[in-house]
């Protein structure tokens, strides 16, 4: 199996490193010094705690074209900036080439092979002009819900913080042959990789705590912990989670999590930042638009009152640009 890992940030470098250590052919599209650093010394995995490292040589380049097909390839940007690679993925795609969304966020393939009638809206907040769906083709697509959490050292070396699962799903909720081998490859790479017939389901449940947690977190620049002890700040993000369930309802999911458990889940995180608040504090930009605008527009399309999420939302792009005031 020939896997590439398009955008090797964190989580694209652990898949990468443990990926080829089981002995896949592994390939990275990366940039920067972080691509100079693979180039030259591979590609160090650190694990969570203590010193214990893995060290693996990956071909990787800038240009995916230098790359070749592929039999599967992760998708593992930040979502906001899957629609500016579009059509730079082209050269990776064979006929049977899985491209898996590992990243957070309302995927771009998400009405693809739903039976009912809910329709195919554009939304451009996730894929303008629908760039992705035409450059990759839904047919490809595998969901992934992505648990593990990393973070980039330094060039070239990365630290695995927590979690090793990999949900993943086919759009029509079949346990097709292509997802078992998917899935295997994982499972031989050390990770949790269950398959779910209802990954939409898992992509909604997680959106909502998304939602909720990375704005809010950007407004109040807190860690998790802080905002679920801050009584206003948890009745926000209580109220948000009501929203974001009334949304994925109207799209005929049930999110069976109530708010209340979802963040009590979130308190053993509680001295983490999300990522969007370290992308922030970073200055890089953020996935505002996947995560949070295309909820938003969802709710419109519906009809839904989402009117805490917008407010936070309209809230975090003005701190953004504060010349949209």
């Amino acid at each position: 199996m020939k896997v590439c890992i398009y955008g090797c940030g964190a989580i694209g470098s652990l898949l990468a490193v443990r990926l080829a250590n089981s002995g896949l052919a592994t390939s990275a599209v990366a940039r920067g010094s972080h691509l100079e650093a693979i180039q030259a010394n591979g590609l160090t995995l650190l694990a969570a705690a203590g010193d214990e490292s893995l060290n693996v040589a990956i071909r990787a380049s800038d240009d995916p074209a230098e790359l070749g097909e592929q039999d599967v390839v992760f998708l593992t940007m930040k979502s906001h900036g899957a629609p500016a690679v579009a059509h730079a993925i082209a050269p990776l795609l064979g006929p049977e080439t899985m491209v898996v969304t590992a990243y957070n966020g309302f995927p771009w393939w998400y009405f693809f092979g739903l039976a009912d009638d809910v329709g195919c809206p554009e939304l451009l907040s996730v894929d303008p002009g629908k760039k992705l769906w035409h450059a990759i083709g839904p047919q490809r697509a595998i969901g992934c819900v992505v648990y593990p959490a990393a973070v980039v050292e330094s060039p070239g070396v990365v630290r695995h913080v927590f979690g090793e699962r990999f949900t993943l799903g086919e759009p029509d909720g079949s346990n097709s042959d292509r997802l078992t081998k998917l899935s295997g490859a994982l499972r031989s790479a050390g990770f949790e990789a269950p398959v779910s017939a209802e990954i939409r389901t898992e992509i909604w449940t997680k959106l909502v705590a998304n939602c909720a947690f990375n704005p809010v977190s950007v407004l109040t620049g807190k860690s998790l912990g802080a905002m679920l002890d801050d009584e206003a700040t948890y009745r926000l993000l209580a109220q948000i989670m009501v929203e974001v369930i009334g949304v994925a309802r109207a799209l005929g999911v049930e999110v069976t999590l109530p708010p209340e458990k979802l963040l009590e889940a979130t308190r053993q995180l509680g001295h983490h930042k999300t990522s969007m608040l370290q992308d922030y504090e970073a200055g890089r930009t953020l996935e505002l638009g996947p995560l949070v605008a295309a909820v938003v527009e969802l709710a419109e399309w519906r009809g839904v009152d989402v009117s805490s999420l917008n407010m936070v939302y309209q809230l975090v792009a003005t701190k953004l640009d504060p010349a949209q005031d």
